[in-house]
C-alpha cells in the first residue's frame, strides 16, 4: 500500500500559498484493508475514507468511465488502479500532481509547467464528462486571477463545446449553487461569472444575470452605461469591502429587475427594484440558496436606491428602513446590508474611490434610535399601540437629532 498527498495540497505547496485542506489517495489497497485500519468510509458512490485519527479524506485510486447522462451514469473502478490513472481523471493539470511521503513530486500531466505560466489547462478529454467542471475551471479563474492565472485556449474552447452541446442542461441546481457559494468567497469572484459568460455557460445557468448585459442605464450615474458590466463591477467592490458571502451575493442580483424593463423605457429603470425582488425569489428557490442569502438580497434590491438618497430623507422615512430590514434586532445583517450599498455606489467606471458618507449617516441614526427604550414610556402609562407609536416617535426624534 502506498499513499500520496494530491491534488489542491501539492498544488498550494507549489505555489508557497497556505494549505486549505488535505487529501490522500491510496494504491496498492482494497477496501477491506483500509476498514480493518480503522478507516471509516463515508463515499457512497466512491471508495472515499476519513483517517481514523486526522480525518482527513483518503481514497483509493480509481478510474471513472463515463455511461450514462447525469452524475450517477458513471462506472467507477478502483482495481489495480495505477497513481498516474487516478491523476488522469481530475480536471486542471495543476490539481493534477502527487506527492509521495518521501517528497517527490509526481507530476505525469504538466502541473508544474503550467503552474510556472499561470495557465488553468484540463488534463485530457475526459474533462467534458462532468460538466460542473465548467463551474470549477470558473472558480479556479476567481480564485487565482490576482496572481496571473488564466484558462488555457484549449480549455475555453472545450468549454464552448460543452455548452453548445447542452451538457450543462444536466448540472444539479444544488451543485451550481455549491460551486456559486464558493466562488463568492474567492478573491475575484467577479471573475468566475466573467468566464461562465465568455463560455457562454452564464446564459444556461444563470439566465438572469445574462438578461443584465447590454441593459444600458443612464450614462450621468453609470459611466459604464452596461448593467451587466457594472453588476460584475460591483461585486468586485463587495470582494473588496468585506468576506460575506451574503453581502456579494446581495451585490450580484441587486439589479435584476432591470433585465425586465421595456426597451422604449430604457435607461431609465424605474421600479426596477421591486421586480427585482419578484425574481430573486424564484431564483433563490431554483437552486436552493439558503434563506439567509435570500433575504438579504431582497432587502438590498428593494432600498439600495434609497439608501443612495440617504442624506435626503425625512427621518420617518429613515426609520422606515430601519423597521422594514429589521436593522434593530439584526445589526450584523443590516452591516451587510450598507456594504452591498456602498459596493453598488462605487461599482461605477471612475467612481471605484469614491466616498460613501450614506453608510456612516446610516450607521449614526441606527445607533441614536436604538438608544430609545421603552422603559420610561411605559413608567407614563403607555401600552399597546400607544406605546408602539410612541417609541418610534421617539425613535423618530432621535434620529432628526443626529
Amino acid at each position: 500500500m502506498q499513499i500520496y498527498l494530491v491534488g489542491g495540497a501539492v498544488r498550494d505547496q507549489q505555489l508557497g500559498i497556505p494549505i486549505r485542506e488535505r487529501d490522500w489517495v491510496v494504491v496498492g489497497a482494497a477496501e477491506n484493508e483500509l476498514e480493518a485500519l480503522g478507516y471509516r468510509r463515508v463515499g457512497r458512490s466512491f471508495p472515499v475514507y476519513l483517517h481514523p485519527d486526522t480525518s482527513e479524506e483518503y481514497a483509493l485510486a480509481r478510474t471513472e468511465t463515463k455511461t450514462g447522462s447525469g452524475y450517477h451514469g458513471f462506472e467507477i473502478n478502483a482495481t489495480g488502479v495505477t497513481l498516474e490513472e487516478d491523476l488522469s481523471r481530475r480536471d486542471l493539470t495543476i490539481n493534477a500532481m502527487a506527492q509521495d511521503t518521501d517528497g517527490r513530486i509526481i507530476d505525469p500531466y504538466g502541473g508544474r509547467e503550467d503552474l510556472q505560466n499561470r495557465s488553468l489547462r484540463h488534463v485530457s478529454d475526459a474533462f467534458r464528462e462532468d460538466p460542473v467542471r465548467i463551474l470549477r475551471v470558473a472558480r479556479f479563474s476567481a480564485r487565482f486571477w490576482d496572481r496571473g492565472f488564466r484558462v488555457a485556449d484549449e480549455t475555453l474552447s472545450l468549454m464552448r463545446d460543452m455548452v453548445t452541446a447542452g451538457e450543462t442542461d444536466a448540472l444539479i441546481p444544488e451543485r451550481v449553487w455549491r460551486e456559486t457559494e464558493s466562488a463568492l468567497g474567492e478573491d475575484r469572484p467577479d471573475i468566475f461569472f466573467e468566464v461562465l459568460r465568455d463560455v457562454g455557460a452564464l446564459a444556461a445557468v444563470y439566465p438572469e444575470l445574462d438578461a443584465l448585459f447590454g441593459v444600458p442605464q443612464p450614462e450621468r450615474w453609470h459611466p459604464e452605461i452596461d448593467t451587466g458590466v457594472h453588476v460584475l463591477m460591483a461585486l468586485q467592490q463587495a470582494a473588496a469591502l468585506s468576506a460575506s458571502r451574503e453581502a456579494r451575493f446581495a451585490v450580484l442580483v441587486h439589479d435584476l429587475g432591470k433585465a425586465t424593463t421595456p426597451e422604449s423605457e430604457w435607461p431609465k429603470h424605474l421600479g426596477h427594484e421591486e421586480r427585482g425582488v419578484r425574481i430573486i425569489k424564484p431564483f433563490c428557490e431554483r437552486l436552493g440558496v439558503p434563506n439567509r442569502f435570500r433575504d438579504l438580497a431582497i432587502i438590498v434590491a428593494r432600498y439600495h436606491g434609497l439608501t443612495h438618497r440617504a442624506a435626503e430623507l425625512k427621518p420617518r422615512t429613515i426609520l422606515k428602513i430601519f423597521e422594514d430590514t429589521d436593522a434593530f434586532r439584526r445589526p450584523e445583517r443590516f452591516a451587510d446590508f450598507l456594504t452591498a450599498c456602498e459596493a453598488d455606489a462605487r461599482g461605477r467606471a471612475g467612481l471605484e474611490d469614491k466616498p460613501y458618507p450614506q453608510a456612516a449617516l446610516l450607521r449614526t441614526a441606527l445607533d441614536a434610535a436604538g438608544e430609545v427604550t421603552a422603559e420610561p414610556l411605559v413608567r407614563k402609562g403607555l401600552k399597546d399601540d400607544a406605546l408602539g407609536e410612541a417609541i418610534r416617535q421617539a425613535r423618530i426624534d432621535a434620529i432628526r437629532k443626529k
